[in-house]
């Protein structure tokens, strides 16, 4: 991969898995079984369509197309799934990747996985959820109406993003170690698995890199294998194309991310 001789910033990380730079101290509210994860008013689906559609995807394409140079590569491999649901799993290295599936899929609905504190703001709870996030619930309780929210959207032919680093590391630009957890949602509904791969180019006139956005070809579950050997595999599939995307000569280093143990 290359690098820059001298990047901007430099963070000391101490736990690959766990730690996080998002910058945000939203305290987390609990997300139980009296989360309304579907809302069946026509009047919501309306108003959160409007707000979907004619706002958020549109103005935030712009800022990511100003700010971050964003720009898609294959992302007419999503084209051959215009007739089905599918997950779509992704780094992590920005606060507006959880826009990426949206533009992404778009026209298709995309609804991103995200933990509670995206839904822990009173005043914005609503927009939020608008905007496509299903909450992981806190507790246990909740936990039948969340995968039932996943597969009834799978079922609607939407797309369900799911970033497995769960952690937001800023223009990181490898690839962060994932358990399988969260592929058992594909395995259950059998259901296509695309990778989404941030990278980060250099830009004219710019210190700050532009996002590229790799998506890959459609992935499809192995059903000879048991569960939890099919989850492991797809994640695999996954996790090596991610790897592979990162390791392009393209992508260069803003943030230098220094192990402290080193």
């Amino acid at each position: 991969m290359k690098k820059r001789k001298n990047a901007e910033k430099v963070i000391y990380y101490s736990d690959l898995l766990n730690d996080d730079f998002a910058g945000n101290s939203i305290k987390k509210k609990d997300v139980d079984e009296n989360f309304k994860f579907v809302h069946k008013s026509k009047l919501w689906n309306i108003v959160a369509d409007i707000v979907y559609y004619v706002i958020a995807v549109p103005l935030v394409y712009l800022m990511c197309k100003i700010i971050l140079g964003l720009k898609f590569k294959n992302r007419k491999a999503l084209k051959k799934l215009r007739k089905s649901g599918y997950y779509l799993y992704g780094n992590h290295t920005q606060m507006l990747d959880a826009y990426l599936p949206s533009m992404a899929a778009f026209p298709k609905r995309a609804y991103i996985l995200a933990n509670a504190d995206a839904v822990s703001l009173p005043c914005l709870k609503n927009i939020v959820t608008m905007l496509g996030v299903i909450p992981i619930p806190t507790k246990l309780s909740g936990m039948k109406k969340f995968l039932d929210a996943i597969s009834t959207r799978f079922q609607e032919n939407a797309c369900i993003a799911v970033f497995p680093e769960a952690h937001i590391w800023p223009f990181y630009t490898g690839i962060r170690p994932f358990k399988s957890t969260s592929f058992k949602y594909p395995v259950k509904e059998n259901a296509p698995v695309v990778a989404m791969v941030t990278t980060y180019r250099k830009r004219l006139f710019f210190k700050r890199p532009a996002m590229t956005v790799t998506i890959s070809e459609p992935m499809y579950i192995d059903n000879s294998l048991p569960i939890h050997e099919a989850q492991e595999e797809i994640r695999n599939r996954v996790y090596d194309f991610m790897v592979s995307v990162s390791q392009s000569e393209e992508n260069i280093e803003y943030i230098r991310y220094i192990d402290k143990s080193e």
